[in-house]
Formats: structure tokens, C-alpha cells, sequence
């Protein structure tokens, strides 16, 4: 269902606010990034001479099967593979470097999601059947998890985060605090205890300093001793990352909560106080989601909206159970 025109401008108008608070410039790190990845290149090579002269004949040696593109188009739609590919139609890692410039630029000038997110795919698909993990591969990930995350794609988001986590065991270099910040949001967006808390026993005492990381884990602590007053304190005030946006999809579950442990102590609440203590944009909005809910909603002389918490904590309470019994599948859509 379409959202009304006026609601529609505001919502374009709330992500284009958060979209410029973090639009990275890349270009500035590409020079040190190539550096790097040329030290990498040497080790690897390194090593592989290392493999030959002394490596076990028994052992297969898989870079020998390992293909090197040979195509030269910037541009090229994504496939899913059905057969070994064809080097002719695989761009090799140079060409891949010119094709990340020319995203970047095409995302920041036309904000076209689908063209984009499609040609992420088939860039993170050359990547895959060379073998190509370095730098630059975290970095194509990194870029796809964060546009995908302003686009609320938590599907193509998750993806990229899988490799992510994998890349940055190897040792290559990327935004790892940032990225094992949003990990932990992700669980505990998906209700996920068991990988909660596996994340939290990898996470060394520094790390667990780091703004975001320590920004993530005071949520975790919050959603899970239900306090709602530190949770939205923390979604409107989250560190310099795309935070937020991870929040967004379980925002309403925590408000629902919230609203069910506020409707259980008090026999009636003002939609102003609602407003304020669980982090709505306006009154407005925070009516919107009662009344979706039929909330019955009174106006009274001097106080504006109320409800009444005898009345509506069973509305709460069904909805919760709802959300929490329907869960959430592995791309993290309820």
C-alpha cells in the first residue's frame, strides 16, 4: 500500500537527512588501500612459492583451477551462474577497481537502487569465482552493506555481511567495529540469543570500548531488560554509523513492548508522553501506530490524546505475541 503524498516527501526527506551523514569518501583511502594490497599480493605469492617448493603433492593445489577474467566492460548485469564460467565474460581485478569508481559515482548522482544493487551482485560475483579476497573485496562489500542498509534491502545487507565476517578473520583491512556493530543489531533484530552471545565472548575488552560496539551492545542490554527509556535514548543518539537504520526494522516491536509495560502500570497515558519517551518524529506518527493498532484514542480538555491502559494493554500485549511468534527468516524480514 502507498504511503499518502505528504507522508511519502517526509519519510524521502528523513533518509536524505541521514543518507548525507554518511556519504564516506572513499578516494581518499584508495592510494593507501592500493599500497596495501600490493603488500598482500607479494605475501601471497610469497607463500605460494613457499607451497611449491615445499607443499605436499598429496594436497590440492586449488589456485591451479583458479580463472582469470579477461573482460573489459565496466558495466555488466548480474547472472547466476549454471556452468563453470567463461574468463570472457569475467572482469579481472583491474577492470573491477575502474567498475567500483563508476558505482560510487552513479550512486551519489541518480540514487537508482535496483541498477545499482544488480551490478554490486555481478561485481561481488567476479570477485567470487577468481578467488579475489583482499582489500578491495572488503571494501566492495562494505559499500553494498551500507547503500543496502539505506535502502532497508536487509536480503542483499546480510549477504555482504556473511563475507564480511569471513574476510576480516583473513586479516584483510575494512571498518571491522563498525561492521561487528551492525552484526550484533542484526541479531538482535532476528531475536537471536545463541549468536548474541557467541559475538559478545569473541569481542576482546578494547573492542568492547569502541563507541560502536559499546553503542550496540548497550541495545542488546537494553532490549533485553526491557528498558524502553534507554533503548529509543540510544536510537535517536546513535554513534556516527548507520546505526539507525538497522534499528528501524525493530523499532515498532520494542515500541509494542514498551507500550505493553506502560499500559500495565499506568491506567491511562498521554500520546504526548508516548510521543516523547519512545522516540516518535510527532504526535502524529505516534497516532498513526495506535490507531492502526484500533487503539481506542480519547481527546480530552487540557491533556489532548489519551488512552487508557486498563483498555488497550491487551491490544499491546496480542500484537507482541504476534511479532515474536511469527519470527524472523535468514534475510531478516518478519
Amino acid at each position: 500500500m502507498k504511503l499518502p503524498e505528504k507522508e511519502r516527501i517526509e519519510e524521502k526527506k528523513r533518509r536524505e537527512r541521514r543518507a548525507k551523514r554518511f556519504n564516506d569518501d572513499y578516494n581518499a583511502e584508495m592510494k593507501k588501500r592500493q599500497e596495501k594490497e600490493l603488500l598482500n599480493r607479494k605475501a601471497e605469492i610469497d607463500k605460494q612459492r613457499y607451497i611449491e617448493q615445499n607443499g605436499n603433492p598429496n594436497v590440492v593445489d586449488w589456485d591451479q583451477y583458479t580463472i582469470v577474467g579477461t573482460c573489459q566492460d565496466l558495466e555488466k548485469n548480474y547472472l547466476r551462474l549454471t556452468s563453470a564460467p567463461d574468463p570472457s565474460t569475467i572482469r579481472p581485478l583491474p577492470v573491477l577497481h575502474k567498475t567500483l569508481e563508476l558505482l560510487k559515482r552513479k550512486w551519489t548522482e541518480e540514487q537508482n537502487y535496483n541498477y545499482i544493487c544488480d551490478q554490486f551482485k555481478s561485481l561481488r560475483q567476479d570477485l567470487t569465482v577468481q578467488r579475489i579476497k583482499n582489500d578491495f573485496a572488503v571494501e566492495v562489500y562494505e559499500i553494498h552493506a551500507r547503500i543496502a542498509l539505506e535502502k532497508g534491502d536487509l536480503g542483499e545487507y546480510n549477504q555482504c555481511q556473511s563475507q564480511l565476517k569471513q574476510l576480516y578473520k583473513l586479516g584483510f583491512n575494512g571498518h571491522e567495529m563498525e561492521f561487528t556493530a551492525y552484526r550484533l543489531l542484526y541479531y538482535v533484530h532476528t531475536l537471536n540469543p545463541t549468536d548474541i552471545n557467541t559475538l559478545i565472548s569473541e569481542l576482546t575488552p578494547e573492542q568492547k570500548e569502541h563507541e560502536f560496539i559499546k553503542h550496540a551492545l548497550d541495545v542488546r542490554t537494553a532490549v533485553a531488560n526491557g528498558n524502553y527509556h534507554k533503548f529509543f535514548y540510544l536510537y535517536l543518539n546513535p554513534p556516527h554509523n548507520m546505526a539507525c537504520y538497522l534499528m528501524d526494522h525493530f523499532v515498532e516491536r520494542e515500541r509494542i513492548k514498551a507500550l505493553k509495560a506502560m499500559t500495565k502500570a499506568y491506567l491511562s497515558l498521554n500520546v504526548t508522553f508516548i510521543t516523547e519517551e519512545l522516540g516518535f518524529d510527532n504526535e502524529e506518527e505516534c497516532l498513526k501506530l495506535l490507531k492502526s493498532l484500533n487503539c481506542p484514542i480519547k481527546k480530552e480538555k487540557g491533556q489532548g490524546y489519551v488512552i487508557s491502559g486498563k483498555a488497550t494493554y491487551s491490544i499491546f500485549n496480542r500484537k507482541y505475541q504476534d511479532i515474536t511468534k511469527r519470527g524472523i527468516d535468514i534475510k531478516g524480514q518478519i
